[in-house]
């Protein structure tokens, strides 16, 4: 078959280092649109992208191209970079090391998408760390306690 035909959606899940509450709400914007130009100029689709101060959802249509750890570090180092050149954060901003990634059919796409675009919303009845715990359990996604999210203390 000389084309390439492909349907694949991932959400991707990761935090600030620490767990942070860093990203703020005068510049989240401008920060999910610099993490949207990465997918994009990757060739991948964002279909939405919203998070909390401490952890960001991105849900896209991924080519095949490009292996996804390759894409996630990219992301999470050059949307860092952005953050430190700009001294949006005192000191060094990071991301967490990891990140959960969830593929979806195209039927649930649109769910998937109203979720994210109502994170603020759902964390004021369900905490990071019980939102993550449940897409790692519901995918069936076997993980480490000692290496799951903790909440800062």
């Amino acid at each position: 078959m000389p084309n390439t035909y492909t349907q694949i959606h991932i959400q991707v899940v990761f935090a600030v280092q620490n767990r942070q509450s860093l990203i703020n709400d005068g510049w989240k914007s401008e920060l999910n649109k610099y993490i949207t130009g990465i997918i994009q100029n990757n060739n991948h689709k964002v279909l939405q992208i919203n998070g909390m101060p401490d952890h960001i959802h991105i849900l896209f249509g991924m080519r095949p191209t490009q292996a996804l750890s390759d894409l996630m570090k990219m992301v999470k180092h050059d949307s860092s970079k952005w953050i430190n050149d700009k001294r949006l954060v005192q000191g060094k901003f990071s991301w967490q090391s990891g990140y959960g990634a969830f593929s979806y059919s195209k039927s649930d796409v649109p769910r998937i998408i109203n979720y994210i675009k109502n994170q603020e919303a759902h964390h004021k009845k369900v905490e990071f760390q019980d939102e993550y715990l449940k897409l790692l359990k519901d995918f069936n996604v076997e993980y480490d306690e000692r290496y799951i999210l903790k909440p800062v203390r």
